[in-house]
């Protein structure tokens, strides 16, 4: 397996009810193939807002996959962190646009992590433990199907109604 870093260079979150999430607001990721496993292993977050401004960030899995998703323009990008890295078969689903946005699961029993910081020059920095990797297994962006397959990075309505400006790096690895 090789690593790769999936970037947005900067975006707005909006803070959002569980369900489809306002295009250009989040980061979106998954498999390109049914039986792709994505499991991320690093997440920075760096405030870029001009005031205080608390993002209340999550990663969750979606319970409906968006439906044709955009892909990634600059100054956004997806690539490997070493040049001599074999391609993947199936090249992975990064987006933070599409068609029809993923819905972030409601589901009390799906897994979501809290990453909520201050945009006004914060920064967040999640490195999982070996073995305690954020992992999904599917293809992600195709179908609309419930497969929970999308890890969506976004912003949860949880007190916060002024989101600020940030960039995420999200280091992961597909097999």
């Amino acid at each position: 397996m090789a690593k790769r870093v999936a970037s947005l260079a900067t975006f707005t979150p909006t803070a959002q009810a569980d369900g489809v999430l306002t295009t250009q607001t989040f980061l979106c990721m998954g498999g390109g193939a049914a039986t792709d496993i994505m499991t991320i292993s690093d997440v920075v977050q760096s405030g870029q807002a001009t005031s205080s401004a608390f993002n209340a960030m999550c990663i969750a899995r979606s319970s409906t996959n968006s439906i044709t998703p955009t892909a990634l323009a600059l100054p956004n990008s997806d690539g490997f962190t070493r040049a001599t890295s074999t391609v993947y078969t199936t090249v992975p689903v990064i987006f933070w646009a599409a068609g029809t946005a993923p819905n972030r699961s409601p589901a009390v029993t799906i897994a979501r992590l809290q990453l909520g910081f201050n945009a006004f020059g914060g920064t967040l920095r999640v490195a999982f433990a070996p073995g305690n990797e954020w992992i999904s297994l599917g293809l992600a962006g195709t179908t609309g199907a419930v497969n929970q397959s999308e890890n969506i990075f976004s912003c949860q309505n949880a007190g916060s109604t002024t989101s600020g400006a940030q960039s995420i790096s999200v280091t992961y690895e597909m097999s």
